[in-house]
């Protein structure tokens, strides 16, 4: 995998897992080596120290260290208390939650059967070579920047199988997970091939005791030579849960992205479709956005098929399938600023290109498109949880409640737990309401909340009251159980890279 980043670029990284504040919810934005990241920002700045003065406070008082703490549910309770110092009351938190730990441990524990189906997760292979982040991090030490790396071989182990199955299962409230994946020009630079994603899924099946914890992907390309007789193949002998396809053509290499597609396309995407339909398959997953205007200017010829006006066309002429956007289409991760997205949403009322895609089912007279959450939800949260308000309140707006679905992005952000505990917890400020005629997202355990984690994921894929209940005495609840026992906690890590300055 090509280093995008220039040794300049590198010198004023920092590797996201080697910070030693560890806090429930990341307080800079994280990237892999493809883009730099964001600056933390001035209020990110403020949420870290009010976090961190939480943390001294409450573990002191609780006879803790605050890196113990803050693994408890108390101290996810004090970084949402800190949220709202930041940036006023978007989320459902009170100090007793975070002063007294069997409240913030009963209230865990309450909601700790919440049924959450994540459809969208990665880890990588054990043979990868997308060793950027290995390579960077080797630069960095030989560099002299972090002593610390100087010498000593790096791996990618945090973002493989065992710490996914960790993260995920075990530090997390996820009851099922579909395993995600992204295709590239050259096969080893495919996060999982579609081969070991069906392995993985069948692994932690066979885990849980033959419970359906895990699904997966079958990725499809369209355009590159000798795919579609592949994907025909691979449909029959890996009988995957969906298909998943990137318009981009190639997201991980950029530079070598030979074939982008559009999803209206009747001579490249269409007989994907129609073999995926034959197969019994509904669930067409793409990648979309992601693709910041400094990320345009690298590659402007990918623009057009990064945004989301290929989506009604097929769409309509595709009734029979379930078309799920990944992220929403949102176009400000991957490098861009969230204070983009949300001066557009103030002097707009839109935002590039979740608007626009919450507006196709009203334009267009279609009802089988979904928005993923994805990175949209993840880095707005931990950006402008204002932003993340607003833009859920415009999906469930535009494509009603049920079509919004849970997906996390993990792990490249840590456990899914803190973006658990952001949805569950925020609620869209009532002037907000008001203005763009959302409706509010209630408690964490109501109608609109229980739908988006778990009951919109279910209806989509099949998943049965029967199966849910099975999952409370398999063997993979037992184990958690065990693993709760013996005092095991998050780690609160994430994994990629942060920037060592601060705006603002």
């Amino acid at each position: 995998m090509p280093i995008h980043l220039q040794p300049e670029e590198l010198a004023r990284l920092a590797h996201a897992d080697e910070l030693r504040l560890r806090l429930p919810i990341p307080s800079r934005p994280v990237s892999s080596d493809e883009f730099m990241p964001a600056p933390q920002s001035r209020q990110q700045r403020s949420f870290e120290a009010r976090t961190l003065a939480y943390g001294r406070e409450f573990a002191r008082h609780q006879g803790l260290t605050r890196r113990r703490f803050f693994q408890t549910a108390a101290g996810m309770a004090a970084a949402f208390l800190a949220m709202n110092d930041t940036w006023g009351p978007l989320f459902a938190v009170s100090r007793a939650e975070a002063a007294t730990p069997e409240r913030a441990a009963e209230r865990a524990a309450g909601l700790s059967g919440q049924f959450i189906m994540d459809m969208h997760t990665h880890f990588l292979h054990d043979q990868t070579r997308l060793a950027g982040f290995i390579r960077s991090r080797e630069a960095v030490g030989r560099a002299g920047w972090n002593p610390a790396l100087a010498g000593k071989p790096q791996s990618l182990e945090d973002l493989k199988y065992a710490n996914y199955f960790k993260e995920v299962f075990l530090d997390s409230d996820t009851k099922v997970a579909l395993i995600s994946g992204s295709a590239s020009h050259d096969p080893v630079d495919w996060f999982l091939s579609n081969d070991q994603k069906r392995d993985a899924r069948a692994r932690i099946n066979a885990t849980a005791g033959g419970t359906r914890r895990a699904f997966s992907h079958l990725i499809f390309t369209p355009g590159v030579p000798g795919a579609l007789e592949r994907f025909e193949r691979e449909l029959v002998e890996l009988a995957p849960d969906s298909i998943k396809g990137y318009t981009i053509g190639d997201n991980t290499n950029k530079p070598m992205a030979r074939w982008p597609w559009r999803m209206d396309d009747e001579k490249l995407a269409y007989p994907y479709y129609e073999r995926a339909l034959k197969a019994g398959i509904r669930n067409v997953c793409v990648h979309k956005g992601l693709f910041p205007p400094h990320t345009e200017q690298q590659f402007p010829h990918l623009l057009p098929y990064c945004r989301v006006d290929d989506v009604a066309r097929a769409a309509r002429d595709w009734p029979q399938l379930n078309f799920i956007i990944y992220h929403s289409g949102y176009r400000y991760a991957a490098g861009g600023r969230t204070e983009d997205a949300w001066a557009q949403a103030q002097a707009s009322g839109r935002v590039d290109w979740v608007s626009d895609l919450a507006e196709i089912p009203a334009r267009h007279g279609v009802s089988n498109v979904y928005g993923d959450l994805g990175q949209i939800f993840a880095q707005s949260t931990m950006a402008d949880p204002h932003l993340a308000a607003f833009m859920m309140g415009t999906l469930i707006r535009g494509l009603g409640v049920e079509r919004v679905v849970w997906g996390t992005d993990a792990i490249w952000t840590g456990s899914p737990q803190w973006q658990i505990e952001a949805l569950r917890r925020l609620e869209i400020p009532e002037d907000m309401q008001r203005r763009h005629g959302f409706q509010p997202l209630g408690a964490a355990d109501g109608p609109v909340k229980n739908a988006i984690f778990g009951g919109n994921n279910a209806r989509l894929y099949g998943y049965t009251e029967a199966q849910r209940q099975a999952l409370a005495g398999d063997l993979l609840s037992v184990a958690r159980r065990a693993y709760q026992k013996a005092g095991t906690s998050r780690s609160n890590l994430a994994y990629g890279f942060v920037a060592r300055e601060s705006a603002g």
